[in-house]
């Protein structure tokens, strides 16, 4: 049996009465205790990296169109404005030539820095879906942010990406590329 005594004073604990305490411990609680601590952090350290490994989160899609999938609901079922105007079109396109094409090439088949944008993933996205890309880009893509792009241009570009024919597959360097 081992016994700890503990005696405090004044000078070592200001305000504190003197008081006298014994503890007495057991040698086999002692044993217990120490052998159970690692025991318990090993088992709390499998659970923890077991519930990691088998988590709910999806798997992370490294495609480049995987930004698409990110848009918020609001934003998905958000309709294009311009999307009976017959301007639009047009006007998108030369918004296109100006800003999009030296990165998704000229007929928007892609190019070195962004995707085709003739893919299917592109083609069967809504309309508010384009518009949340252009408004949020892909920063950590090459995607620049378009938000400072008046509203209505923005749909304008939306309404000509839309208006392209879509291609049978995606491009085949869409894989590699920067950005959606």
């Amino acid at each position: 049996m081992i016994v700890f005594k503990s005696i405090w004073t004044s000078s070592n604990a200001p305000g504190l009465i003197p008081l006298s305490v014994t503890m007495k411990i057991r040698r086999p609680l002692l044993r217990r205790i120490f052998c159970l601590l690692p025991c318990s952090a090993f088992v709390l350290s499998f659970a923890v990296a077991f519930a990691q490994t088998n988590s709910a989160t999806p798997s992370k899609n490294n495609s480049v169109y995987a930004e698409l999938a990110k848009a918020p609901q609001k934003a998905i079922a958000r309709p294009n404005p311009l999307a009976t105007d017959s301007d639009a079109i047009p006007a998108g396109a030369k918004l296109f030539a100006q800003h999009c094409a030296e990165c998704h090439g000229d007929m928007a088949d892609g190019g070195k820095k962004g995707p085709s944008l003739l893919a299917p993933e592109v083609q069967l996205a809504t309309p508010g879906t384009l518009f949340w890309l252009l408004s949020n880009g892909v920063v950590r893509r090459g995607m620049p942010v378009w938000s400072k792009l008046p509203e209505p241009q923005r749909w304008q570009l939306v309404s000509f990406i839309k208006s392209l024919p879509p291609a049978s597959q995606s491009a085949p360097n869409a894989e590699n590329s920067a950005h959606p």
